[in-house]
């Protein structure tokens, strides 16, 4: 059994692995054509300035549109990127949030270049601050024994399951509805343990478990972290307890952040302060310094040089004086609030290096990367880690690396070894012939369905496409598997099934397969991949599963999670396509058959062609 300072060394090799392979993948878009850095789903271009502003800190930001819809899988919130333009230095930015066909940008610089109007484009860049967070992280774990010795219980491989429930406390709750599983897993936020974990499967009202776990813990007295890996997910959770709690500090960048939580940001708080009025001020006289500045075009002498220098020297002066005194203000909202909530490296970079808190939670933990929780787990006694191992891990983009494990998640590691596990039992999402199957497949048959859910017709159907020759298809226009003839059928169903399409969303394995439905698929129906889709939920889901070759190949069809988040996503009909005689090689699709047939859901696609 490896010590736990083996563990550090092999996760930080690993670090390093993708730190390494991020910047093998960057230099190689060195020497590659935009055209290609699209396809590849690498590069947005051409940008539609919108809007420009002076935001956080009084950094140039805009908010640009795309002229059509491009892959958005490898562009998430925080993402590091690159702005530029041909035969122009390239700017270091922080994608702010994208959806698709439109997004915000903040440039990392004093102010917008020139060419910023002229047709800019821009590039993910490796994350060189991700990397130092989960280096730091793990180098505090390594030196501080508390830390040292929570990392070995939770890589122990010798521990046992705790089969006794949380104290029956007597509790008032917020929300009586809870079920039986919910109120076991709340209770048990107040036993002894200093980690558990709440296993919420898809529908099981993770999130109301808790919320309600949340507001018994702040009426307790307790302060409370939250955070999980992105911030879409942050923001959802934030949003769930608005009203509940009185004291909330939502840590991170607000520019696309929903409205109704804009009050509990930074900006927000500080909104109507006597320190914002000063603020306001001082951005204005900034402005105006950067005007005068610009005065002076880029073919000018000596003084006028000079002159300018000392116009963006004062506007520097201005910005290290907004940025200190945001800092102090975020310091003291911290001080002061009940709730903090943010992403790990939001937390990392915001928090008071010596503030702890009582609990921290860590939502969607089967996201997050182990190195990331260790930015957060040390900041308070009591930890939860919620979420499902059984859904997607996280992204890791060195092959090595995953060989190596680096994508098992905090939640997958610490599942086989802490003690305390809470399962929350009851779906509320899916119909139960939906959820049949992954019950059985991921969940022992412990995911139970209300009877409320039972099933009243055809909720779900298996379109077997053997033997009609919808083969898979690869072209240099399009990197990965698309399958035209899955799509044609797709549009088949929907006539025959009149399906609505603004309650129907098509997604697949493949961002191929999805590009190709973009441009089939009528315009109101959502399309996306499964990836990107996971954490949603839709009335009818049609997955194209794309694979159909002689060899029987599934590629990556054979890490069964992603299926089971595509199948879990539906709320009232799911809808498979896909080659029974390519599938059937591998035993998990074998089973999805079986249990298709079983349930009369499964059809032959040639039941719709003649």
């Amino acid at each position: 059994m490896k010590s736990a300072d083996e563990h550090i060394d092999h996760i930080i090799s690993c670090i390093h692995l993708e730190e390494k392979a991020q910047k093998e993948q960057f230099d190689a878009l060195g020497s590659t054509s935009l055209k290609e850095l699209r396809h590849a789903g690498l590069a947005l271009h051409p940008l539609r300035i919108k809007r420009r502003s002076y935001g956080f800190a009084d950094y140039p930001e805009f908010n640009f549109t795309l002229p059509y819809p491009n892959d958005s899988s490898n562009f998430r919130d925080g993402a590091q990127i690159e702005v530029f333009f041909p035969g122009e230095d390239s700017i270091k930015a922080i994608l702010i949030g994208y959806d698709g066909r439109s997004g915000d940008v903040r440039l990392l610089i004093s102010d917008f270049p020139d060419w910023i109007d002229d047709g800019a484009a821009l590039k993910l860049a490796p994350d060189a601050h991700t990397t130092e967070v989960m280096l730091r992280s793990m180098d505090k774990v390594r030196q501080t024994p508390s830390l040292n010795s929570l990392f070995s219980t939770i890589h122990s491989t010798s521990s046992l399951k705790n089969e006794t429930k949380g104290k029956n406390l007597e509790i008032t709750w917020f929300n009586p509805g809870l079920n039986k599983s919910q109120k076991e897993a709340v209770n048990s936020v107040f036993n002894d343990n200093d980690l558990l974990i709440i296993h919420g499967p898809p529908g099981t009202g993770k999130t109301t478990t808790l919320v309600e776990a949340v507001q018994q813990l702040v009426a307790d007295g307790k302060r409370v972290l939250v955070c999980a890996p992105g911030n879409a997910a942050v923001d959802h959770f934030a949003k769930s307890l608005l009203g509940k709690v009185k004291r909330m500090v939502r840590i991170g960048n607000n520019a696309r952040i929903d409205e109704s939580l804009f009050p509990y940001t930074i900006e927000g708080i500080l909104k109507d302060s006597d320190q914002a009025k000063e603020i306001k001020k001082m951005k204005i006289r900034a402005e105006e310094l950067r005007k005068m500045a610009h005065q002076y075009k880029r073919h000018f002498g000596k003084d006028e040089r000079d002159q300018r220098k000392l116009l963006m020297n004062a506007v520097r002066e201005i910005r290290t004086y907004i940025r200190k005194t945001r800092d102090h203000e975020e310091r003291t909202a911290i001080e002061n609030a009940q709730v903090i909530l943010g992403t790990p490296v939001g937390i990392w970079d915001a928090l008071i290096p010596d503030l702890s808190m009582d609990v921290v939670i860590i939502d969607e933990a089967g996201q997050c990367l182990e190195p990331l929780a260790w930015a957060v787990l040390p900041k308070a006694e009591k930890r939860i880690l919620a979420g499902d191992h059984l859904q997607l891990p996280p992204t890791v983009l060195s092959e090595e690396a995953q060989k190596k494990g680096f994508n098992r998640s905090i939640l997958e590691t610490a599942f086989s070894s802490v003690p305390s596990v809470f399962l929350l039992d009851t779906q509320y999402r899916m119909r139960k012939s939906i959820a049949g199957f992954s019950s059985q497949h991921f969940y022992e048959n412990k995911l139970v369905t209300p009877d409320s859910l039972d099933n009243i017709g055809d909720h779900l159907l298996f379109y077997d496409t053997a033997g009609a020759g919808f083969n898979e298809e690869t072209s240099e226009d399009r990197p990965g598997y698309a399958n035209s003839g899955e799509m044609n059928l797709v549009l088949q169903i929907i006539e025959k099934l009149e399906l609505n399409n603004n309650k129907t969303a098509f997604i697949s394995p493949y961002s191929s397969q999805i590009a190709l439905a973009k441009e089939t698929l009528p315009s109101e129906m959502r399309c996306s991949t499964i990836d990107s889709f996971q954490g949603q939920e839709m009335h009818t889901i049609i997955i194209s599963l794309v694979r159909s070759n002689e060899k029987g190949q599934v590629g990556f069809l054979s890490d069964h999670r992603r299926i089971n988040v595509a199948m879990t996503r539906a709320k009232e009909q799911l809808i498979i396509i896909g080659d029974s005689a390519t599938l059937c090689s591998d035993s998990f699709f074998s089973s999805l058959i079986e249990y298709s047939e079983s349930n009369n859901a499964y059809r032959s696609c040639f039941e719709l062609m003649y």
